[in-house]
């Protein structure tokens, strides 16, 4: 009788624990996409925040990319994939929702943005898919861009103009 009643008591405390694990993992706490802050890397002139991402529910962890802004680029926010080292598109700040990335084919994703014609960005679309998705939910364009005098953050190695 008294085994019967422990294994109740440790059966009802896991179902409770259980229930808290999914409810945190579905409450506020849990964003399957989110940027970081803005950084300033001086060595070349830019600011990059980091795109946080899960390919998809219940994904261990994040992956990220990297959004970067050139001040003598004002309009965009370019998208660099630092396992690929490539630019893969950007996002006019300017445009409509739902009009507002370009999407470069494979072919014209580079590593230096310098390599990487105007003409190669193609008209402005729909968000793309989060990276390695395998549901097609879309990304969540970043929302704002660094103010001039923000400079500090530390060195990002990698992409360069």
């Amino acid at each position: 009788m008294r085994k019967a009643r422990v294994l109740k008591v440790v059966a009802g405390a896991l179902l409770a624990v259980a229930a808290l694990i999914g409810a945190t993992k579905a409450g506020s706490y849990y964003y399957r996409q989110y940027y970081g802050g803005w950084h300033y890397y001086p060595q070349y002139g830019y600011y990059y925040n980091t795109y946080h991402y899960q390919p998809y529910d219940n994904y261990e962890g994040y992956n990220y990319h990297y959004s970067i802004y050139y001040s003598s680029y004002p309009n965009y926010a370019y998208y660099y994939n630092p396992y690929q080292h490539q630019y893969w598109g950007r996002l006019d700040m300017k445009g409509k929702p739902g009009h507002q990335y370009s999407l470069l084919a494979p072919q014209d994703r580079k590593k230096s943005l310098k390599e990487i014609p105007e003409k190669a960005f193609p008209e402005a679309g729909k968000m793309p898919p989060i990276p390695e998705s395998k549901d097609g939910m879309s990304m969540e364009p970043v929302r704002n861009l660094p103010k001039p005098g923000t400079e500090s953050g530390p060195g990002l190695p990698g992409p360069e103009r």
